[in-house]
């Protein structure tokens, strides 16, 4: 549909449904807060050369800012088109900016100059991007929410119910990070906001909405991250499936995530929660860790964590809750105890 046009204005929608790459010619730092999944930064000022270009344009003028631009850019020519290539050697691409104004029109302008064949621009840019984005995320949902006590291996039961052809969106996976104190152990550095909602909204236009989507039930942060409130209070009236498995099934499980993370980290997440746990808990915690007791150290956090549970369930419609006792930690087998109890209630 595109073969004949060299740069037009399109709509985030679709700019997106285009499948054409993404180059967004926002600073270094504009793109490191946020950006479009699988996007290019090609940036055409750095952070430092856009903070100059946005001084003067506040203590001077707009024709001395633009001025300046254009002085700034010039000696990038070559290199913007050498970068372009490698990220659409077809020549066709999808532009933008932060609004969709000069930045990404003198851009696409200079590759259709430079023998690019369709360059479409979003209009309004990725600011009309993230205001799609907000929109879509707090779209009515089939949600299934998976839940249960820590330990329980939601996060690989979610991997079983996908293989088993269920939808699935992974929000720890997204956060990089587990949820609780010991959460990010391992994990690296956690997204922003921004690019979280970025990422989610990007996870659910693969799946159809009408179909069931299971998702882990979190809570409203994990770690540093927020889930957008419109999702999440969609999972709180969502039906829950609350798995129910001892505790002492649910230890070597804990043990095996986070023992190796090393005596020192786990103590660190240990003292985050010393208030809560209370001086005795503590002291015997930080004992059993020194003694390598790892399993003393998850049963003691465990009896912490399974009250925060449990007083999390009251946030949720109550009508909705479905439990489900469970014998073990057996990820394959507990997917189809729980694909069958959903099919039983008539979830999927």
């Amino acid at each position: 549909m595109y073969e004949k046009l060299m740069s037009r204005e399109v709509s985030v929608e679709e700019a997106l449904l285009s499948g054409l790459p993404v180059i967004d010619v926002r600073s270094p730092g504009e793109f490191s807060r946020g950006h479009i999944p699988g996007a290019f930064n090609i940036p055409l000022f750095t952070d430092e050369e856009r903070a100059q270009v946005g001084t003067t344009y506040k203590q001077i003028s707009a024709e001395e800012a633009i001025k300046l631009g254009y002085q700034l850019v010039t000696p990038k020519f070559d290199w913007f088109v050498t970068e372009a290539k490698k990220v659409a050697p077809n020549g066709k691409a999808v532009v933008h900016c932060w609004r969709g104004g000069m930045r990404s029109e003198a851009f696409a302008q200079h590759l259709v100059n430079n023998g690019f064949q369709i360059i479409l621009r979003i209009k309004g840019g990725y600011k009309a991007y993230r205001n799609f984005v907000l929109t879509e995320v707090g779209k009515p949902l089939n949600l299934i929410v998976l839940g249960g006590f820590t330990g329980s291996g939601k996060s690989l039961i979610l991997k079983e119910l996908q293989k088993l052809g269920q939808q699935t969106i992974d929000l720890e996976y997204l956060a990089n990070h587990r949820g609780s104190v010991f959460g990010g152990l391992g994990m690296g550095k956690q997204p922003t906001v921004e690019q979280f909602e970025n990422n989610l909204h990007y996870e659910i236009s693969k799946l159809s909405c009408s179909l069931p989507i299971w998702v882990e039930d979190e809570s409203h942060n994990i770690g540093t991250v927020k889930i957008p409130l419109p999702f999440f209070e969609q999972m709180q009236r969502s039906y829950l499936i609350f798995v129910q498995i001892p505790a002492e099934e649910r230890i070597p499980l804990l043990v095996q995530e986070y023992a190796h993370h090393g005596k020192e980290k786990l103590a660190e997440a240990i003292y985050k929660i010393s208030k809560r746990l209370g001086g005795q808990n503590v002291q015997l915690a930080i004992k059993s860790l020194e003694e390598n007791n790892f399993e003393e150290v998850a049963r003691i956090a465990l009896k912490y964590y399974d009250k925060i549970y449990l007083k999390s369930l009251s946030k949720h419609t109550h009508d909705n809750i479905i439990p489900l006792t469970l014998p073990s930690i057996n990820t394959l087998e507990n997917a189809l105890k729980i694909l069958k109890t959903a099919k039983e209630h008539q979830l999927v």
